[in-house]
């Protein structure tokens, strides 16, 4: 897999790793996540909830972005809508361990916003895999 390089970086000629933004309200699983991306190749933040996902995606620029969606600040597909907006080209992967969230994905899908949706629970050779395709541009 290629990952994706910045523009701070093409005059280096330099390939950066992958930027991962993870957002949990569980801090245990966001963390959990993050180290197992970092042990994976990929340079991954953990911040614990949807409010401060979308301000760490305006400065950090994440290649792609991977929140729970049921948080109790802003759920992961609303934080979702606004980091794409404010982030193009960012990637997004949700997780899910409840049924009710077809419904918010319903509603995102009506606005014109469609996001993979994987449920809970999950295993980290499964996650890295639906990972690296997202971020494969022989993918998109």
């Amino acid at each position: 897999m290629n990952p994706p390089q910045r523009a701070d970086a093409e005059n280096s000629k330099v390939e950066l790793r992958p930027r991962v933004l993870i957002a949990d309200d569980e801090e245990t699983i966001a963390e959990t996540l993050r180290l197992i991306l970092i042990q994976h190749g990929f340079e991954a933040i953990a911040v614990y909830g949807g409010d401060p996902a979308v301000q760490r995606a305006q400065d950090w620029q994440p290649d792609l972005f991977l929140s729970d969606v049921m948080m109790p600040d802003m759920n992961g597909i609303e934080a979702a809508i606004r980091i794409t907006s404010a982030v193009p080209g960012c990637k997004v992967i949700l997780i899910s361990g409840k049924a009710v969230t077809e419904n918010l994905l319903s509603d995102a899908r009506r606005r014109g916003y469609d996001f993979e949706l994987i449920f809970k629970p999950v295993h980290p050779t499964e996650l890295l895999q639906i990972l690296r395709m997202a971020l494969d541009p022989r993918c998109s």
